[in-house]
């Protein structure tokens, strides 16, 4: 079944953060659609609502590709998470090269490769060519197309193929990608917009990004001393 746009933008971003943000997922309503609405890293960059993503949500539950994990152990709120690897018998990687695509349209091999590299596992040995190949051999329905190059090209390239006219064969331009931002963690940075003065100018919410970032650097800077076994101490 063709999913639309609103579908195919919440169950890439969700498979996008299940792999550069751990530590925030599953993710809350307000986590998710900021990673829908981010102006990084997405063409079209869109401004969905609460009701949009939950509607989109409900729809992809009723086809399996996305779990409600409700709260417990005096959680208070619901967070959802994708199961397109396990529907669609997805790898890691080829979940992720599929996300890539459907969050910023037709890409070259080298382009995809540059978005997903430091998100796949250790052990993935496959390519990113073979992975996208794969995703345009599945049958019955392919999840990918691939573009031939076209007249002053230098290489072909691929769309995600999960919905009606979702794969358009245009390149991606004016993609103004800051890595810094990719993981910033959604919950945090939700929660200072909302404490935020309602008159504050487009510098504080640049500031709040930043501080965000910084966190999240500091953080995976703390688990790797605690994996090396570093401590104040020595």
């Amino acid at each position: 079944m063709p999913l639309t746009n609103p579908e195919i933008r919440v169950l890439a971003s969700l498979i996008e953060k299940e792999a550069a943000v751990p530590e925030s997922y599953p993710l809350t309503l307000s986590a998710l659609r900021l990673a829908c609405n981010q102006s990084t890293n997405r063409r079209p960059v869109v401004a969905y609502d609460d009701r949009t993503v939950e509607n989109a949500l409900t729809s992809l539950k009723s086809v399996g590709l996305v779990r409600f994990v409700h709260p417990a152990h005096g959680g208070r709120t619901t967070r959802y998470r994708q199961t397109a690897g396990e529907r669609w018998h997805l790898t890691v990687g080829e979940s992720l090269v599929l996300s890539a695509l459907a969050l910023r349209g037709a890409q070259t091999a080298a382009d995809v490769r540059a978005r997903v590299a430091r998100l796949l596992p250790p052990d993935e040995t496959a390519t990113v060519e073979d992975m996208l190949d794969t995703l345009v051999a599945r049958s019955p329905e392919p999840l990918a197309v691939r573009f031939a190059r076209r007249p002053g090209e230098r290489d072909d390239r691929w769309a995600a193929s999960l919905g009606d006219g979702d794969h358009d064969d245009e390149p991606a331009h004016g993609d103004h990608h800051d890595p810094a931002l990719d993981d910033v963690d959604l919950d945090e940075v939700f929660d200072r917009r909302e404490r935020r003065d309602p008159g504050a100018d487009g510098l504080t919410e640049r500031v709040d990004q930043l501080g965000a970032a910084l966190a999240d650097v500091t953080a995976r800077l703390e688990r790797l001393e605690r994996e090396l076994g570093i401590t104040d101490d020595q």
